[in-house]
């Protein structure tokens, strides 16, 4: 279970960070799951005016390592990406998108994530991908 923490925490953690950069912002916690969202503009875009497969693959990382630190004692322990991918079975040139990330496998080593990327406009996938991270020790 993630640690009850408000999107507002999560938010002020990522400040001065690419999360800020790119405005994705956190709107829920649950359980296992996380929920952010993130704009379609010309900080995500592409050169064809199209929502950016980094944008999204950011978005993912994104989540998938907030939510490993929720899962793990952050003064202990860190989590690193050791493994991403992305699927990007749709386009969106302008708006938001909201990612739907929950947890697939909570290890004491690995953790997996599954984040599902949807046109806010029009409730359609857009991408769907996964992110393993490792969990390392703090020296």
């Amino acid at each position: 279970m993630l640690k009850k923490v408000t999107p507002e925490q999560v938010n002020a953690y990522n400040k001065n960070t690419m999360m800020e950069v790119l405005g994705i912002e956190c709107v829920d916690v649950g359980d296992d799951y996380i929920v952010s969202t993130m704009p379609v503009d010309h900080r995500t875009h592409q050169p064809m005016g199209l929502l950016h497969g980094g944008a999204s693959a950011a978005l993912i990382e994104s989540i998938g390592s907030m939510g490993s630190v929720l899962l793990i004692d952050p003064s202990k322990q860190a989590p690193v990406g050791i493994e991403i991918n992305a699927n990007h079975i749709g386009s969106v040139k302008s708006g938001k998108v909201k990612a739907v990330g929950k947890v697939v496998h909570a290890g004491k080593k690995t953790h997996v994530w599954q984040v599902d990327i949807f046109d806010m406009a029009t409730d359609k996938m857009v991408c769907t991908g996964r992110l393993t991270t490792m969990i390392i020790d703090r020296k």
